[in-house]
């Protein structure tokens, strides 16, 4: 299957996505991070009439990318409200899950959001913009402390503690409202020939804190592996450490902290298995192809039935 481009994004790691959901033709899909509908579009291919897709995102533009067809359903929500979603529209149980964890090619090209680093813009960050809290909200009001915790914690940032007070520092006189005012701070921070990643891992952390994101992707994998029939499918891309951490304990272990815990009788306790025991990776033809595939890890688990 030869990967389609689509302007809104380019679908990471199609193929083996695909390959990884091992679609029964006739059975029920998720798509839970619609996006482009790069994915969704290669799953609904191989679905006949009896087969079902739900693609779900919270994004508003993403529904632009939807389209017509008796058995594709759209629903506009965050992933980590996937049972709830999918029961209101009669489904129990379904044969494969996907997940594409990274941020869209177009909600970093649209300058607006506040995603990139290259653009001037007010800092925004939300994944979904009726959200009340942004990024700059989260720079202003925060305290020091609190400040540190975030880019130590979601960005694994050196010196979070210096930046933290920086950041308190500069807002007492003028608050920090844009990418370029805050890019203006970092750079003072940022170590020499370092800089470009200093400045992602900042925006990551700061993202990850504005969308909630490790909570709110813990609380979908436990529904996702419950949702699952037996023998059914979870199909994972991550782009980053924190993120990755938990879908491979969560895989590995049953459980988010990585200690598998078994029952009376020495049996695991855990809902998946994996298939895959190390993470798939785009090949060097695909990184040339799109750049932002380039820390993409797929992983993939089957129901235990």
């Amino acid at each position: 299957m030869k990967q389609k481009i689509n302007e809104y994004h380019i679908p990471v790691l199609l193929d083996a996505c695909i390959k990884g959901l091992n679609i029964n033709p006739s059975g029920v899909y998720v798509d839970a991070t619609f996006g482009g509908g790069g994915h969704a579009r290669a799953i609904h291919e191989q679905l006949n009439s009896s087969g079902h897709l739900y693609a779900l995102d919270q994004d508003l533009d993403s529904k632009e990318n939807s389209w017509k067809a008796s058995n594709f359903h759209f629903i506009q929500t965050n992933f980590s409200f996937i049972t709830n979603q999918l029961k209101s529209n009669g489904i129990d149980s379904v044969d494969g899950i996907l997940a594409d964890l990274g941020v869209s090619s177009h909600q970093f090209d649209v300058v607006d959001r506040g995603f990139s680093i290259r653009d001037e813009a007010m800092l925004d960050m939300r994944m979904n913009s009726s959200g009340s809290t942004t990024a700059a909200d989260i720079l202003n009001k925060e305290d020091e402390e609190e400040l540190v915790r975030i880019f130590k914690n979601y960005g694994e940032i050196k010196n979070a503690r210096k930046l933290a007070s920086e950041i308190v520092q500069k807002r007492t006189s003028q608050p920090i409202n844009t990418t370029k005012e805050f890019i203006e701070l970092l750079s003072m921070l940022a170590p020499k020939f370092k800089e470009h990643k200093y400045f992602a891992q900042v925006f990551q952390a700061l993202r990850i804190e504005v969308n909630n994101e490790l909570q709110v992707l813990k609380e979908f994998l436990s529904q996702a592996a419950e949702l699952l029939n037996p023998g059914g499918r979870l199909v994972v891309i991550s782009y980053h450490s924190l993120e990755d951490r938990l879908v491979k304990n969560f895989m590995k272990k049953g459980n988010f902290e990585g200690e598998l815990q078994k029952d009376f009788f020495g049996n695991p306790l855990k809902i998946l298995t994996e298939i895959n025991r190390k993470p798939i990776t785009p090949d060097t033809d695909e990184i040339d192809e799109n750049s932002r595939s380039r820390s993409a890890k797929l992983r993939i688990a089957e129901k235990n039935g």
